[in-house]
């Protein structure tokens, strides 16, 4: 089903190289969004631009690190002039490094926070007051199931996770009075890049994927393409009274 009333639109999608990112960035386009890439690796980030752009939409890399504000605030300005105004805001970048808590320091703490906490703060804080101008604006920050459940070796990350969704709530308040509305999605284990760092190679990698299976109602782990579409329809009319929820998309591993 396509969200016919998003042709035209302007998203900005960070981390929208690969993973789940990647996967947002080609459905918007597929529904007829101008699609920009915020990415780390812009280079990387050039092929899924390639494709989406074979949508026949008009689609821009834009490299940068989400957690300098900055180069954050000069982005921002340049989607405005490059592909016009922003109507939805994906805050998708992430990183991690699992570990115990109790044997990481706090160099490791604040590289994590800066990217998925501070990073998502500096979007807002760029996007948002243009929306508000405009009376009207969609944000999706895509959170985690170990937000709400918690996950042994990511503490860190999901303090910050959790952040996110308590932040999303806060705006959504905030802003509502502007019909500009934002929601929180949150996924479960999934096959990214990210995750394949995690686990690894090897035996003991396998054993640990068969145990997640093992844990999901649906029996198998997510991939990037099962969140482009809640994404997409919180974008839409069709989501237009829709604001503070935070939705899992987990096959059901987390019933919350």
């Amino acid at each position: 089903m396509q969200m016919q009333d998003l042709k035209g639109k302007t998203a900005i999608v960070t981390g929208g190289g690969q993973g789940i990112g990647r996967a947002i960035s080609l459905r918007l386009a597929a529904e007829g969004c101008n699609v920009a890439i915020f990415d780390l690796r812009p280079e990387a980030a050039e092929e899924t631009a390639a494709e989406a752009r074979a949508k026949g939409v008009n689609v821009k890399v834009y490299g940068l690190d989400v957690a300098d504000q900055g180069a954050v605030n000069a982005a921002v300005a340049a989607v405005e002039t490059d592909l016009g105004p922003i109507w939805l805001l994906v805050n998708n970048a992430g990183w991690d490094k699992p570990s115990p808590f109790l044997s990481t320091d706090a160099d490791l703490w604040n590289k994590i926070i800066a990217i998925n906490l501070q990073g998502p703060l500096n979007l807002h804080k760029a996007v948002c007051p243009l929306m508000v101008e405009r009376k009207g604006g969609r944000v999706v920050n895509i959170a985690s199931d170990a937000a709400r459940v918690g996950t042994s070796g990511e503490a860190v990350y999901s303090a910050c996770k959790g952040g996110i969704i308590a932040f999303t709530k806060s705006m959504a308040r905030e802003l509502a009075r502007s019909n500009v509305l934002l929601n929180a999605v949150c996924p479960g284990p999934t096959n990214t890049p990210m995750m394949a760092s995690v686990l690894g190679t090897g035996e003991d990698a396998v054993k640990w994927k068969d145990a997640m299976v093992r844990g999901i109602p649906l029996k198998r782990m997510g991939e990037p393409e099962d969140y482009a579409g809640i994404v997409a329809f919180l974008a839409s009319a069709d989501a237009g009274f829709i604001t503070g929820q935070t939705v899992s998309v987990s096959g059901g591993m987390n019933m919350i």
